[in-house]
């Protein structure tokens, strides 16, 4: 039997589909989901569930100690576009939420952590082309300085007390089980919800911005196999580099009008535009290949297909 699962975060757009793939690999009842708030009627039926403020370290420790948790995946964020608006909102979040977690590790009441970072750490004078794994990093962004620094404080710990800590800079990822929630590269699923509304989209990046992205299939299949990897194998101790695709507005674009002719787009960029201009347009995961065997399935072809297919089922 697997010993008991924390994932803190649980309702938002990663941590509602890891909710049920790792209750589909290990059992409801060893899965407990938590969140500031409760989430849609499949999560809240479909085992445990605790409210938990993610910045309140007395309640993650009660929520831990009551359950006997041993894994804590700690998906709870303000993303990119958001953290602009809230920056110290935003940094509340993200940095004291991972020290209430490491510091749980580091005092044995918890023995693993998942810990995503994201491409957002790279800043405009890292190499945009196959973006390698250590390099210039200098993050221009509320959410990109967060998680950089959150990358050092895990390899610290690591280093330190030897937290069994593990990390993957996620690209943008693409879902039509959940919507997301204010990153740079929300535009990759909106277009597909909108292509089948309204047959048009207005884009909030420019038709040639190019950023790696993934399909959230391959991201929830990378973060529970590197957290199923046998801890040797764990070099990496900040965060895995990991890709999955690249592409433009412009050729999602083109992608869906294979499925439906007419479709149209249009470009206003706002805001945003200056935050992706900062990030990767390609990313170099060769360690995550080599180490614990990571390998995307999906590329942006399928991914459209999986996605328009998937919405219109659920909309019908």
């Amino acid at each position: 039997m697997h010993k008991p699962i924390l994932i803190i975060g649980a309702c938002g757009q990663i941590g509602t589909e890891l909710t049920f793939e790792l209750r589909n690999k290990y059992g409801a009842d060893n899965v407990i989901a938590s969140d500031i708030r409760e989430g849609g009627d499949a999560l809240m039926q479909s085992g445990p569930f605790e409210l938990l403020d993610a910045t309140d370290y007395a309640a993650v420790e009660d929520v831990v100690m009551h359950y006997e948790i041993e894994e804590v995946y700690l998906m709870a964020a303000m993303l990119s576009a958001t953290a602009e608006k809230f920056p110290m909102r935003a940094w509340n979040l993200n940095m004291n939420s991972l020290f209430h977690v490491l510091n749980l590790a580091k005092e044995k009441k918890i023995s693993k952590i998942f810990w995503p970072s994201s491409i957002a750490v790279f800043g405009p004078n890292t190499p945009k082309e196959d973006t390698p794994q250590n390099t210039i990093m200098e993050p221009s962004t509320v959410y990109g300085i967060s998680k950089q620094s959150g990358e050092r404080w895990c390899e610290y710990y690591h280093k330190k007390y030897g937290v069994d800590v593990r990390s993957v800079r996620y690209p943008g990822l693409i879902s039509w089980k959940t919507m997301p929630g204010g990153g740079t590269t929300d535009y990759a699923v909106e277009i597909y919800h909108e292509a089948l509304k309204q047959g048009k989209y207005e884009c909030f990046l420019s038709s040639e911005t190019q950023l790696p992205m993934m399909y959230m299939d391959d991201a929830i299949r990378a973060t529970i196999s590197l957290m199923e990897s046998p801890a040797e194998k764990i070099k990496v101790r900040s965060s895995y580099n990991l890709a999955g695709m690249t592409f433009t507005p412009k050729e999602i674009s083109k992608s869906i009008e294979k499925h439906i002719p007419g479709f149209t787009i249009s470009y206003a960029p706002d805001f945003r535009q200056e935050i992706a201009d900062s990030w990767p347009s390609s990313i170099d995961d060769t360690k995550a290949r080599q180490q614990w065997g990571w390998t995307p399935r999906f590329d942006l072809d399928q991914t459209t297909k999986e996605m328009l297919d998937n919405l219109k089922a659920t909309t019908n």
